[in-house]
């Protein structure tokens, strides 16, 4: 069984779980399926908007997909929901991330 079928499974016994869909996400963006990785990454921020690991990964996913505007503002959301929580760490990689890509 593979990791993705093994998280489906979990998911069916625990469908609202933000760990479980974002592991799913990651595992779609390593098989190159950014359809259905944006899709769990949008519903995770969506119902959980404090899971802040989330914001990085659909950002970087929005970068490689040339949607820089809304990359920018998924950056920037972010920004604002790691202040709330006072996350220090996911706050300057979300800015980091940002600042590369308004200079370039």
């Amino acid at each position: 069984m593979s990791r993705i079928e093994k998280l489906q499974d979990f998911l069916q016994t625990s469908p609202g779980d933000s760990f479980l869909q974002h592991a799913l996400a990651l595992e779609y963006v390593k098989i190159g399926d950014d359809a259905a990785a944006r899709n769990l990454f949008e519903s995770v921020l969506k119902k959980d908007p404090g899971y802040t690991g989330s914001y990085y990964h659909l950002g970087k996913l929005l970068e490689r997909n040339n949607d820089t505007a809304a990359a920018i503002e998924v950056y920037k959301t972010g920004m604002a929901e790691t202040k709330k929580a006072d996350d220090r760490h996911a706050y300057n990689e979300l800015q980091a991330a940002l600042e590369e890509l308004e200079d370039y």
